[in-house]
């Protein structure tokens, strides 16, 4: 009986068997990189490079022109015309920060929105926490009752402020702002830092009983330093809504001396006209602040609000 002879790898190539896949059972380096095509922009099966940044442009142009207009008529000499702010000015500012009164609108302002982050952070935080970690009935009703508030308007709320705040004689007060900031904050502050305590596992909080921390201590000690990028979201929103809001500084503040940024702004525009410079180097300097937390806490704002978006 005659024995079949055995086939090389080349006498397999050479009657047309398939080649055998590379080590490791994976596609081949140009099936790698034609999938990694793919999967970029102008690639195979994939969006093409201006249908990308196409809309992102207009988007930016729809977005950033207002601003620079705004640049170009603070930083432009009275008078002159053309796009470019040449020779630049900063009389414009002068104006604003010495003549108008500027400079107490901003102080004002800044009170109001340091005084109703520090009120909105730690009732939120201790609320929050209360609402994460103990199970008490009509939690549930009471957290949907939280989230429905935000549908309200602040418009319809306005009356009853004031009736309240003129029976406590806080009318023409920084502190019915900071009051009235302070409690259109809370409910969504509750929610986002119940998230994020949820998302702290309760065991680290058990070892340190373990070891001999008592609740409190616990808290401070493990809990706290993980609620970081979650504070520095909700700190964020508590001052920048504070510091644009208009609508109650308008109502509740009678007396120049106690104005805000934002009905500073409207206090300048008069009967029969407006200085566009003076009102442009006004709106820099109101944008300032905003553009500067945003840029400081960019980074822990998104880690606060995606870490809140995975549980509760």
């Amino acid at each position: 009986m005659s024995r079949r002879p055995t086939m090389t790898l080349d006498d397999e190539r050479a009657a047309g068997a398939p080649a055998a896949p590379p080590a490791g059972g994976g596609p081949d380096k140009p099936t790698r990189r034609r999938a990694a095509r793919r999967g970029r922009p102008g690639g195979a099966g994939g969006p093409r490079t201006w249908e990308i940044y196409l809309p992102l442009g207009l988007y930016l142009a729809f977005t950033l022109i207002p601003f620079y207009w705004m640049l170009l008529y603070a930083f432009r000499p009275a008078g002159r015309t053309g796009f470019l702010p040449w020779p630049l000015t900063f009389e414009h500012f002068t104006t604003v920060w010495n003549s108008v009164g500027f400079g107490v609108y901003f102080q004002n302002s800044l009170k109001v929105g340091v005084i109703a982050l520090i009120t909105t952070t730690v009732i939120a935080l201790a609320g929050g926490y209360a609402l994460a970690r103990y199970r008490f009935r009509g939690r549930t009703l009471f957290m949907v009752a939280m989230l429905c508030t935000q549908f309200i308007p602040g418009a319809m709320m306005l009356i009853p402020l004031f009736e309240i705040f003129r029976e406590l004689r806080l009318v023409n007060s920084l502190w019915s702002l900071v009051i009235a900031e302070t409690v259109f904050q809370l409910p969504l502050s509750l929610i986002l830092i119940s998230g994020f305590v949820r998302n702290v596992p309760v065991e680290l909080e058990e070892a340190a009983w373990v070891d001999g921390c008592s609740r409190l201590r616990g808290f401070l000690t493990v809990v706290l330093p993980l609620l970081r990028p979650g504070l520095v979201a909700v700190g964020s929103f508590a001052f920048i809504h504070s510091w644009n809001n208009f609508l109650f500084a308008l109502m509740f503040l009678s007396e120049q001396e106690k104005y805000t940024v934002p009905v500073g702004l409207n206090y300048m525009i008069g009967e029969y006209g407006a200085d566009f410079g003076a009102l442009a180097a006004g709106g820099v300097v109101a944008a300032l602040p905003v553009v500067l937390v945003f840029a400081v806490i960019q980074r822990y704002l998104v880690q606060g609000l995606s870490a809140g978006a995975v549980k509760g």
